[in-house]
């Protein structure tokens, strides 16, 4: 059953001076909004450390992102800009990340009507190596588009050398210099995402120390890349009508056990932790349903389905791993989490604020209620900064 929420129900007034342009020039120093039963109050990040309990499980996502803005000039001058979003051929980040020759990425395309002539686009990168791309296929929102290039260089080298940092559109500037660093969080490590995972960028490599040796808060991770589609607002009236964008995600079988084994708060730091933990959930139940856990759709969390205990749907994943041979879980999530919807797995949440009107809106309200505008209220007559390179908050239902 979809929920019927109408998403006019989920707008507040976001002043354009309260959108942060730019980082704190230290990451840690950002505000830090802590909610909890009701309760608000105003910390620093650095305070972060104090405010979650004794035997807490911090949870990351360690995904990377990469620059998946290409731009090309015709020989006339005029500007076009590829925008990677996924592979298609090699299908896995890693082999196509290693192609050396040519691979296919499924693209957006900025002035499209102008790429007619010549078919093919040319670049130089990483020195006098040739960089070439044509169309491959047309969809009714996308394209297929399939680089070739010389030199022998894997496709990551490429990118690396031929594309920019895809910082959100609602910064209403170009990528410069210090986004290539501070639009990564310091744990990134598994390349695949065109968006940050925003509530990391906050964390330093002292207070991940601090965490997880000053305190007993332990720490874990999970990778999930994300989409161009944390960008697109809800244009529906209702939200039973908005298509919500996939993204593909891994665990690992030791953290899967670790999850399954912890007696205490589990916190996710971001909202894309937060999907891919309650992602866990369902794809468990697929497993004790007899299915195999591959695909979470967006309605899962609202079919009228058996309710099991969080540990046993945790439990069969880890024994469909062990019955597979795998040591880890490979699948894709397009869940959507919003009211009346219930967290299974997580408890706490370390969080931006987000936009109007906006799918990860309706998670803060599933998961705190309808005080998500006390929430908002506060932080903006507070001065909190808002959006990707804004201030954090720390939330507990």
């Amino acid at each position: 059953m979809k929920p019927d929420i109408l998403i006019d129900d989920y707008i507040y007034a976001l002043p354009d001076e309260r959108i942060a342009r730019y980082p704190e020039a230290v990451r840690d120093r950002s505000k830090l909004l802590y909610y909890n039963k009701g309760d608000l109050a105003s910390y620093r990040f650095t305070e972060l450390p104090n405010l979650l309990p004794d035997n807490t499980l911090l949870v990351f996502n360690n995904t990377r992102v990469i620059p998946a803005r290409m731009l090309f000039s015709k020989p006339s001058g005029a500007a076009i800009e590829i925008f990677c979003l996924e592979p298609v051929a090699p299908a896995s980040y890693e082999q196509c990340f290693g192609a050396t020759g040519s691979c296919v990425w499924k693209c957006t395309v900025g002035n499209l009507k102008r790429w007619k002539e010549p078919a093919v686009l040319q670049k130089k990168v990483a020195g006098e190596h040739t960089l070439t791309a044509e169309i491959a296929g047309k969809y009714e929102d996308y394209l297929h588009i399939k680089f070739s290039w010389t030199g022998g260089l894997p496709f990551t080298q490429v990118l690396e050398a031929g594309g920019l940092i895809p910082i959100p559109p609602y910064l209403k500037r170009e990528t410069d210099a210090q986004d290539a660093v501070r639009y990564q969080t310091v744990y990134a490590r598994h390349k695949g995402s065109v968006a940050a995972p925003t509530a990391g960028l906050h964390f330093t490599d002292n207070m991940l120390n601090e965490l997880n040796y000053n305190k007993k808060i332990k720490l874990s991770e999970v990778t999930l890349h994300v989409g161009a589609g944390t960008f697109r607002p809800v244009k529906t009236a209702t939200i039973g009508a908005h298509v919500m964008h996939s993204e593909p995600f891994s665990v690992s079988r030791q953290m899967l056990e670790q999850l399954q084994q912890h007696t205490g708060p589990v916190v996710a730091v971001g909202t894309t932790s937060a999907r891919t933990l309650e992602s866990l959930y369902y794809l468990g139940v697929q497993c004790l349903e007899g299915g195999k856990p591959e695909q979470v759709t967006q309605w899962e969390p609202y079919g009228d389905t058996k309710e099991y205990i969080p540990r046993q749907a945790l439990a069969a994943l880890i024994q469909y791993l062990d019955d597979c041979q795998l040591h880890t879980l490979y699948a894709a999530t397009q869940i959507l989490l919003a009211p009346p919807c219930r967290f299974k797995i997580v408890n706490g949440l370390v969080t931006n604020f987000h936009q109007p009107q906006s799918t990860l809106l309706l998670l803060i309200a599933a998961f705190v209620g309808n005080d998500w505008r006390r929430i908002y209220d506060y932080a903006l007559t507070r001065d909190f900064r808002f959006l990707s390179y804004g201030d954090a908050s720390l939330l507990w239902p």
